[in-house]
């Protein structure tokens, strides 16, 4: 799972048929305690998050196509959920 902040959308007019109608988020990783750690994503969102959002991406594709019951989807990463809030204890 990759902690990240939706930035923006990405539009494809000529696509693979699984992507139409889900919308292609573009998404900044984050580190744990919510900071941009560098680089950046393209995730197929499957519940609707939106810009500004933090979000858990899942970013492994036989998990991904799972969750979208598709085997042959050439989807690898996938917005899975919305993040409300991140408590980390430091060691």
């Amino acid at each position: 799972m990759i902690l990240a902040r939706i930035t923006g959308s990405v539009v494809s007019t000529i696509h693979h048929p699984i992507i139409n109608g889900r919308k292609l988020l573009l998404a900044e990783r984050l580190d744990h305690a919510g900071e941009p750690a560098g680089g950046y994503l393209i995730a197929m969102d499957a519940i609707g998050a939106g810009k500004g959002e933090t979000v858990l991406i899942l970013d492994e594709g036989s998990g991904a196509r799972q969750i979208l019951d598709d085997a042959s989807a050439p989807v690898r990463s996938l917005v899975v959920g919305i993040v409300d809030e991140v408590e980390f204890e430091s060691s």
